[in-house]
């Protein structure tokens, strides 16, 4: 077994007073360099009546204004900081929410990145002795399996390049090539399980440890497992670890074997959690994960509000490291619905209908009703689908949330073209169709 505190950084288990006095320079760094080569932030303090000069540190963060989406959609390439030749990878956003962004990445960036997702790798307890099966994309100018794949070459472990979908080639590539860890969106391994047991494939036995598992919730708030979680387990004895990461970051927050929530990493990003007014909330009040990128060369951003709603944790981890921990995403910002007077955010709806058997596949959508409220409606692809069916999809919803959505019957296929648009790298599971 590998020495738990050999990858962590001096600066991750120093007291948070060491911390804080650390980012506090960085912060000034940061500052000094993109008011000098950022037309945005440039043209943002000047308007603005900015001196960064005096800027000291983090306490002084909530002078600055937040940037948003909006601003990174509006005006993608005055957020560049260097010039054309300088840029080597060109990447873009998945635009979940709306137009993708395009992230200019120098050479510098790409060793930032790896060395994030070294440390991303670390935190779930991998070393040069592990090899990872890649079951997310690196090419479509997607970020997170190139971050991947650089993070293992620097920490010195295999990588095998599969990517995404596929489960015949997976479990060939298992088979033969014998990884000890995946790299996946959990979602994904339920249907590798299926696939074997399709396929009297003996899947508990083929020396495969953990899984490192991206766009999607593993846990709940309190950092017990979601149903998708314990469906996993229930099928797989294997070592599931949730991260939380960004394009728009270039930096991941990964859980360590103690799973009470994902590392910061000092060196690389300052994270603060804001309330509506953009003023930070207490530990144990949920805010808006809001990040300023440090050493970040192409595309730094200041005060970014990510839209996803989080706790945060300051207390030491059992594994050594001191610095802040985010627990799992309560929500999208955006995604906020008012249904029937009760507060929801959708990975709520998912939890339920990951838990019902004879559902094979659903796309949650809300649009405004004719009173001018959130109405929710679900498209459900079933196994059986009849009125007992919804009644009993409806209860479930009632006992859980207090409130019971429409339920429409669809075919499987229709529903999974609705999941996959053309060119999408991610499943849409939720439509938003507001006004």
């Amino acid at each position: 077994m590998s020495d738990p505190m050999k990858n962590i950084p001096e600066i991750e288990s120093r007291p948070q007073q060491e911390i804080r006095a650390f980012q506090d320079e960085r912060l000034k760094e940061m500052l000094a360099y993109i008011s000098l080569n950022s037309p945005y932030y440039s043209r943002m303090f000047n308007n603005s009546g900015i001196d960064i000069a005096g800027i000291n540190g983090i306490a002084d963060l909530s002078s600055l204004p937040v940037t948003s989406k909006d601003d990174l959609h509006k005006y993608n390439d005055e957020f560049i900081c260097v010039p054309r030749e300088k840029i080597i990878d060109l990447i873009t956003t998945s635009g979940t929410l709306g137009d993708p962004v395009t992230f200019a990445m120098t050479d510098k960036d790409l060793d930032r990145l790896a060395y994030n997702e070294y440390l991303s790798l670390s935190c779930a307890g991998a070393d040069e002795h592990d090899t990872f099966q890649l079951m997310t994309t690196i090419d479509r100018r997607f970020m997170a399996g190139l971050a991947y794949f650089l993070g293992a070459r620097r920490l010195g472990s295999g990588i095998i390049r599969v990517g995404n979908g596929m489960p015949e080639l997976q479990w060939d590539t298992i088979r033969r090539m014998k990884p000890s860890a995946f790299i996946v969106v959990p979602s994904f391994l339920l249907k590798l399980i299926e696939y074997a047991e399709e396929n009297n494939i003996d899947y508990r036995n083929t020396g495969v440890k953990k899984a490192i598992c991206i766009g999607e919730n593993l846990r709940n708030p309190d950092f017990t497992f979601t149903t998708l979680g314990k469906r996993i387990l229930d099928k797989w004895d294997i070592e599931l670890y949730s991260t939380y990461a960004s394009t728009e970051m270039s930096t991941a927050f990964t859980e360590c074997e103690h799973a009470v929530g994902g590392h910061q990493h000092p060196e690389l990003i300052i994270v603060e959690f804001l309330d509506d007014n953009n003023n930070p909330v207490a530990e144990g009040e949920a805010g808006e994960v809001t990040v300023t990128t440090l050493g970040v060369e192409g595309m730094p951003l200041l005060r970014f509000r990510t839209g996803d709603i989080c706790y945060h944790y300051t207390e030491a981890c059992a594994c050594g490291r001191t610095t802040t921990r985010l627990g799992p995403v309560v929500g999208r910002k955006k995604q906020m619905i008012k249904f029937k007077g009760t507060t929801l955010y959708p990975p709520a709806l998912f939890d339920i209908l990951d838990n019902v058997d004879g559902i094979v596949n659903y796309v949650v959508e809300v649009f405004t009703n004719e009173l001018g409220t959130d109405e929710i409606r679900i498209r459900v692809g079933a196994k059986q689908p009849d009125e007992e069916f919804a009644g009993r999809l409806k209860g479930h919803f009632r006992a859980k949330l207090r409130v019971a959505p429409s339920i429409i019957f669809d075919s499987v296929d229709n529903i999974e073209n609705i999941r996959f648009p053309e060119d999408n790298r991610k499943a849409v599971n939720f439509i938003d169709k507001r006004e």
